[in-house]
Formats: structure tokens, C-alpha cells, sequence
């Protein structure tokens, strides 16, 4: 009866760690955020703005509208820019820029009833340590509800649906970043695995929705990643999930407020978002979105339970998850192990998604409080000293109450 317990008492290469840098888009692409209380855009209309003629035929690219967040991305002149500067609709305009994924590429190949399962020698060590306090444990052991009613999204590179390990419950749902009607990277579909695959993920019924914004490099565009997101949270709101959508974002650029805005407004709108840290091995108020207070933000550690050299740290991460040499499908009915994370943040994901198939649907905050609240606290190493990182590393809450009923 531990959960309820708990429950009660809660009210873009990558071959190296990744350094995100600005990376200017080119072209005159622009990302424009509107204030709440405008009219979200439509294509061509931008009728009663300042500057007349001059805007009277931008091609909205992405139109975002989710909750309070507004606005949309296009090619726009110097003249354009100067023009939108004086609408008292515009809150900011952003200069789109480049995306990467969080990962390192190693070369080789309300609760419900039910019953505790171990599947025995998991084949990712992240699944054994996610379910017991202490390190050293390669059986994952969960509760069988395994995040059923739930859906996860990937804001990624897509997800190779047919691989075997997803069980049709896959979608590749949207594709923002090339031609490519599926994973052609490879990265999201690993991401995918760790979050609900059968034998590597760690919620083994959620339904798995990918969002492609990367291409087959791992590199993108800030402005299609605020269209995933929009895209994931809309598509949430008629999707099959009772207990409720969690999406996740492993990939990072340097601090853009649109990006922030974008994963502020998916919590707004119920839907718990987890993130990856970074891979800068530096504070994460300095990338997006992992310095969004309202992102769950994840870092990654090693099997002797240190943070990871890579790992990004400080006061805005929330916890962290088993980031390094992590083992999960790969398109082609493969599998690899990757380290970054890129592989932390799924951990989490899975593990929201698990909660929520076992307690019901609920919001963010509470959700992220859950995480939190069950985390075994002061067991990770080499965090710096005076950087205000929690010490905090996700568990699931089972392994400390042996194969018992809960």
C-alpha cells in the first residue's frame, strides 16, 4: 500500500557529447509569438497591422494556437520585421535556429487493481535501476498496468512504427522536417523504445505517437519543434487516452523563450512534458527548453549512479534517470545503445506514463510532484558542488516492496 501512501500525502551529430550553439537558420526565417489576447492568424491575413501592403502576404509557414500561446513562423524582410515591431498584437519575434537531438551514438550494434511483474535480466540496465533504491539490479520489476490508457509522444526524428518491439501500438502521426514519411535518423524511435516497448521500455502498454521535427541528421529548426508540440498536444485532446498524454522532448538549442513558451503551454494544457537536459556538461538555464521552469527536466547518470561528465545540471533540473549506454530498438527491427540525455528524459516519460496508467489521468504538477515524491533521494555522485542541482533519481516505487500485491 506504499502508493497510495504517497499518493495521499502529495496535495544534431552525434558521435560526441553534444554542445549546443547558436546556429542561425538563415533566410530571414522568424519565429513571431503573439499576446494572449490576440486573434490567432490565418494564412495571408494580416489585416489592420502597421505596415500596410508590406504584410499583407506573409506565408505563415507553422500557425501555433494552443491555449494562451500564439502566433506563428515565416520568412520575413528587415521591412516586414520593422513593421510587425510596432503591432501591439506582438509579444516577441524570434529568429528561428537550429535543433539537435540530446543523444550520443555508440557504434555497436486512480490505481487500479492488478499484480506486480519481473521481467527477469532486462535488457537495458536503466529498467532494473528504475525499479529498485538501490544500484546493481537488472530485473524490472513493475506494476501491470503498465501505463495502460495512456499516449506518449516523441517530438524526435519520428518512430519506425513496424518494428516488432511496439506491438502496433505506434503511430508515426506528423512530419514537420523532411519528406521522410518515417524514422530516417533513428534516434526518436530509440526514444520511443524506452518509453513503452515490450521488453525495453518502462510503460509497457502506453500508445507510442511520433512527431517528426528532425531530419535524418538529428538537426532541425525551432520553428518546426514548436509546431510538434502544438501538434502533440492538440492531437492529444481527441486521441484514445483516458488517463491522459505525456510528451517528450529530447533534443536542445540555446535558450529561445518561443521554445519555453511552447513547453509552458503543454502544461498549461494538462499535459506533462519531460525534457532532456542537454549535453553541454553546463547549467541548463542556458538551453531550451530544459530551462522551462514548467518542462520536467531530466539528467542523466551511469551504471555507478554519477552524473554522466556530459550531463547538463543546476537549479531548474528536476531529477534524474539512467542516461548512459542505454540499449533500445532502432528502425529495421534492430536495436542500439546510445548514451545522452536524450535517453534520460524517456526514462521519465515512461515512468509518468506508468503513474498515470496506474492512478489515473492527473495534472502536471501533481504528476511531477508523484515523480518527485517516490524519487530515492542523495544517491547520485559528482554532482558539483554550489549549483543548486536536486539529488534526486527516478524510481517506480515496486522494487523496495519485493513481487508482493500493491
Amino acid at each position: 500500500m506504499r502508493y497510495f501512501a504517497v499518493l495521499k500525502a502529495l496535495p544534431f551529430i552525434i558521435a560526441a557529447p553534444l554542445t549546443e550553439r547558436a546556429e542561425a537558420v538563415g533566410s530571414g526565417k522568424y519565429i513571431v509569438i503573439l499576446k494572449p489576447t490576440a486573434s490567432v492568424p490565418t494564412q495571408g491575413t494580416d489585416i489592420g497591422l502597421p505596415g500596410g501592403s508590406l504584410l499583407a502576404n506573409v506565408n505563415k509557414e507553422h500557425i501555433y494556437d494552443v491555449g494562451n500561446f500564439k502566433g506563428y513562423s515565416a520568412t520575413l524582410s528587415d521591412a516586414q520585421i520593422a513593421a510587425l515591431r510596432l503591432d501591439s498584437n506582438v509579444a516577441y519575434i524570434e529568429s528561428d535556429q537550429q535543433v539537435h537531438t540530446t543523444g550520443i551514438r555508440h557504434m555497436q550494434a486512480s490505481a487500479q487493481s492488478g499484480h506486480v511483474i519481473t521481467q527477469a535480466s532486462a535488457p537495458s540496465w536503466g529498467l532494473g535501476r528504475l525499479s529498485h533504491r538501490e544500484k546493481g539490479n537488472t530485473d524490472y520489476l513493475y506494476h501491470s498496468s503498465a501505463g495502460q490508457g495512456t499516449c506518449s509522444y516523441t517530438v524526435d526524428t519520428g518512430v519506425d512504427a513496424s518494428h516488432p518491439q511496439f506491438e502496433g501500438r505506434a503511430e508515426q502521426v506528423k512530419n514537420f522536417a523532411s519528406n521522410a514519411t518515417t524514422d530516417d535518423y533513428g534516434h526518436g524511435t530509440h526514444v520511443a523504445g524506452i518509453i513503452g516497448s515490450l521488453s525495453h521500455g518502462v510503460a509497457k502498454k502506453t500508445k507510442l505517437y511520433g512527431v517528426k521535427v528532425l531530419d535524418k541528421y538529428g538537426s532541425g529548426i525551432l520553428s518546426n519543434v514548436i509546431a510538434g508540440v502544438a501538434f502533440a498536444v492538440n492531437h492529444s485532446r481527441t486521441a484514445d487516452c483516458p488517463n491522459g498524454a505525456v510528451i517528450n522532448m529530447s533534443l536542445g538549442s540555446p535558450r529561445s523563450q518561443a521554445v519555453n513558451d511552447a513547453a509552458a503551454a503543454a502544461y498549461d494544457a494538462g499535459v506533462f512534458i519531460a525534457v532532456s537536459a542537454g549535453n553541454s556538461g553546463s547549467n541548463t538555464e542556458n538551453y531550451s527548453p530544459s530551462s522551462e521552469p514548467k518542462a520536467f527536466t531530466v539528467g542523466a547518470t551511469n551504471t555507478t549512479d554519477d552524473i554522466t561528465e556530459y550531463s547538463n545540471y543546476g537549479c531548474l533540473l528536476d531529477c534524474f534517470a539512467p542516461g548512459h549506454d542505454i540499449n533500445s530498438t532502432w528502425p529495421g527491427n534492430q536495436y542500439q545503445i546510445l548514451s545522452g540525455t536524450s535517453m534520460a528524459s524517456p526514462h521519465v516519460v515512461g515512468l509518468a506514463a506508468y503513474f498515470l496508467g496506474l492512478f489515473g489521468k492527473m495534472d502536471p504538477d501533481t504528476l511531477g510532484n508523484i515523480i518527485k515524491a517516490f524519487s530515492t533521494k542523495d544517491v547520485i555522485g559528482a554532482i558539483l558542488p554550489n549549483t543548486s542541482t536536486p539529488n534526486f533519481f527516478s524510481f517506480n516505487g515496486i522494487g523496495e516492496n519485493g513481487t508482493g500485491d500493491i
